[in-house]
């Protein structure tokens, strides 16, 4: 199936830029043309003009206007996803905005701010044996990148299991956590298509993202062992066709998801390599996987790291153990 085909069904993508090269390129969003002549928004990009006017003129050259959107749909609660949808209600009709009850708080204007998470995770991120300055760049990067995005004054639930119809599709709300709590993917069964976001993208593995509980604690959620549960969840179905967060649609899901189970595997067995030598801490696990990484980078770094290690511990390979207020990790046995 092509992009011309999905014009046929009324899906159309709409890439946007990004600033940050890690995401896999320009974010997409999705038109996808309602019963009513309407449209439905599947993701709407970042609140920057160079989001701003690349949406604006996708909508232009389908003949479309943003007062014309229906509805808004958020795969998840990144910022490079729900930044403008505020931008949309202010241009169009004030078209709600749905996400899925995990990923509200990250997206409402009711939720959390960084600014409040700052002293949580600089905290955390000492345990991780991260240092002063290292954790000082990654929340000088946090606070410009909240930046590219606008809360939404109200977001309503969008429940796993609700089934969203447009004009010609049919499209069921799956739960895939992971890359974020509160991830979903559109999925039509009877079209075999996937909206993914970033669960599932063709040539990047998304990124797993520490996340903490409300008082600072860890563990609570655990992103990559999540997403791996997803990911074998997703191979289950049926797909002809993948309408990524990031990238152009793509074929072949289930080798796309073998090769990244694969990565993942090599990535752990050179985690275990690292910890042959003694126990580390997650930082420098981080910096053993990611020597060229820039400052700026190590949040994502230190989260890929401690995902896996996560999942290595959850197996019974490595074990945590706490010194001083720092955890260090080690090889069973």
């Amino acid at each position: 199936m092509t992009e011309a085909d999905l014009a046929e069904l009324g899906v159309h993508r709409i890439p946007m830029p990004v600033p940050f090269p890690q995401a896999g390129g320009a974010v997409n969003a999705y038109l996808v043309e309602e019963r009513d002549g309407r449209v439905l928004l599947v993701d709407a990009g970042l609140d920057t003009p160079e989001a701003h006017a690349a949406l604006e003129a996708g909508f232009a050259r389908l003949g479309r206007r943003l007062d014309e959107v229906s509805r808004i749909l958020l795969t998840h609660g990144h910022i490079d996803h729900y930044g403008a949808a505020r931008f949309v209600q202010e241009r169009g009709s004030g078209a709600p905005v749905y996400a899925h009850p995990a990923d509200v708080a990250k997206v409402a204007e009711s939720g959390w701010r960084w600014r409040e998470q700052v002293p949580l995770f600089v905290a955390h991120l000492a345990r991780l044996g991260v240092p002063a300055d290292a954790i000082a760049a990654q929340t000088r990067e946090g606070e410009r990148g909240f930046g590219l995005a606008r809360r939404v004054a109200e977001v309503r639930p969008l429940e796993p299991g609700t089934v969203v119809e447009t004009r010609a599709l049919r499209l069921e709300v799956l739960h895939m956590p992971g890359h974020t709590p509160g991830l979903v993917c559109l999925y039509d069964r009877a079209r075999r298509l996937l909206f993914s976001g970033d669960h599932l993208l063709e040539r990047i593995s998304p990124n797993p993202l520490i996340e903490l509980g409300p008082d600072g604690r860890d563990g609570y959620f655990r992103p990559l062992l999540a997403y791996l549960d997803s990911l074998r969840r997703t191979r289950a179905l049926d797909v002809d066709l993948v309408l990524p967060g990031h990238g152009r649609p793509f074929g072949g899901h289930r080798a796309v998801i073998d090769a990244l189970l694969g990565f993942v595997e090599k990535r752990q067995a050179r985690i275990r390599d690292v910890l042959r030598d003694g126990p580390h801490t997650a930082y420098e696990v981080s910096r053993a996987l990611f020597p060229v990484a820039r400052p700026g980078d190590g949040f994502l770094v230190v989260s890929e790291t401690i995902g896996n290690l996560e999942v290595l511990e959850a197996r019974g390979d490595v074990v945590r153990e706490e010194a001083a207020g720092i955890f260090r990790h080690r090889l069973a046995g």
